[in-house]
């Protein structure tokens, strides 16, 4: 455990994850200043919050006061080239992340889980499945409960799932899981690593940096981006293409662990209640962790069985008019949208856009020339997504979502999905990516049959 009593620590970004973290280090002693560049007037929760904490602050802009500290804490959401970042490096100051900091006072195992796409869902698997074995296990970190939230709870648990970003792990020292799991890496957001991939995946591959002989790895041996492991852990992997050794792999409908030359059926995947290619992957990674927890074949089959998946991830919102309307708004890259698109055997109406971040929609193509009716184009980089796919799917812009949803009712036919996998972030419109899936589900929920 850090000691950090009567020490001045500066916390960058007054979101979630930096409340948190300031109150945190109240807690133990210390003496917090939280400091955003942002409007005051969008902040009046947090400014309430902090004024009942008794926490100094201070918004539209960083001042001088920020630096006078011991430790800078700063948020997921704070590039490292911003102004901020770059005078914390020229004065020497020891800056860590959210992630890092909470993970000081964290004495449960912790599972953490990364890649380009589907740590959400795999963290809420893993965590679902853990408690449903009877291991209390809390859910944190990028799915939207900030790990120092889980340690200022009086509640006492044997695990942590955390759904870890590389923006978290940019800034750790010591963080340490006891399961770390790589799922997938692709390209995305390179606008925050010089628009190098190479840095990405570095970034990613942090993750199992600390771990040691008495911890576990896992890692996808179909995907080609992640890096070899040099590091003295205990590794298993994951595979659709080929049977493997020490791990779990899919064959012919069944999920199959394999350890020590004995291989077990543990689940059949026509019994699970997920649905598409990348989420095999994601039940094989639960699936692994399960078995490094003991739990027996019987639980992870039944806990498989019933768990619901989660929110904005090709979540099933209404079917009207033999229309069906999903809503899959977590689909902020063009990876996730190509195994979104994929996971339907029926006609998409797709809706495609938003604040774009270099995207490469060249990936898409055949996908969409297969299975794409029509494009619905929205938001910043709705020109974009027009210029590269009006020659091959019907494509037109629209102006808002509602206009999307009335559009599909008028030209979709019975039969066919409309399909809210934009592939790009949605600051240009809405707060995150949660309050766009919220608003298509009002919209759609709101339609008179």
């Amino acid at each position: 455990m850090r000691n950090i009593k009567n020490k001045k620590i500066s916390i960058v970004g007054a979101a979630r994850s930096g409340l948190a973290a300031a109150r945190l280090a109240k807690k133990f002693g210390a003496k917090p200043f939280v400091s955003d560049a942002g409007d005051e007037r969008k902040f009046t929760e947090a400014i309430k919050t902090l004024r009942k904490e008794g926490i100094p602050f201070e918004f539209n802009g960083h001042t001088s006061r920020v630096f006078d500290c011991d430790l800078l804490v700063v948020s997921p959401g704070v590039p490292d080239d911003s102004d901020v970042m770059a005078t914390a490096r020229s004065k020497g100051i020891e800056t860590i992340s959210e992630l890092e900091f909470a993970s000081c006072f964290v004495s449960s195992k912790i599972v953490a889980i990364t890649g380009t796409n589907g740590k959400t869902t795999t963290t809420a698997l893993c965590s679902y499945l853990l408690n449903f074995a009877g291991i209390k296990t809390a859910t944190a970190g990028n799915i939207g409960v900030a790990l120092s939230d889980v340690v200022l709870s009086s509640e006492k648990y044997e695990a942590i799932a955390l759904e870890v970003s590389s923006f978290q792990l940019d800034h750790i020292k010591e963080f340490k899981p006891y399961v770390s799991a790589i799922i997938n890496i692709t390209p995305d957001h390179l606008n925050r690593y010089e628009n190098s991939f190479g840095k990405y995946i570095a970034a990613k591959a942090r993750i199992f940096e600390n771990q040691g002989k008495d911890d576990y790895l896992i890692i996808n041996l179909d995907d080609r981006n992640i890096p070899s492991v040099s590091a003295d852990v205990q590794q298993f992997g994951i595979s659709l293409e080929n049977e493997v050794g020490k791990g779990a792999y899919y064959s012919k409908g069944v999920l199959f662990f394999a350890n020590a030359s004995k291989v077990e059926a543990v689940a059949e995947w026509s019994k699970c209640n997920l649905q598409g290619e990348h989420n095999i992957y994601n039940s094989l990674v639960a699936l692994t962790v399960g078995k490094i927890f003991g739990i027996s074949n019987r639980s992870i089959q039944e806990a498989f069985s019933t768990f619901k998946g989660v929110e904005h991830r090709l979540e099933f919102v209404k079917e009207i008019n033999g229309i069906k309307f999903v809503n899959d708004s977590k689909a902020t890259n063009v990876d996730a949208v190509w195994y979104a698109i994929r996971s339907f055997d029926e006609p998409l109406f797709l809706i495609l856009g938003g604040q774009d971040k270099g995207n490469d929609y060249s990936r898409l193509d055949g996908e969409v020339k297969k299975r794409v009716k029509k494009i619905y184009a929205i938001g910043s980089s709705a020109k974009k997504v027009y210029e590269h796919f009006h020659e091959i799917v019907e494509t037109e812009i629209k102006d808002s979502l509602e206009a999307c949803v009335q559009a599909a009712l008028k030209e979709a036919n019975a039969g066919t999905v409309t399909l809210l996998s934009p592939a790009c972030a949605s600051f240009d419109m809405f707060k995150n990516y949660e309050h766009r899936g919220k608003a298509f589900k009002e919209i759609v929920n709101g339609v008179q049959e």
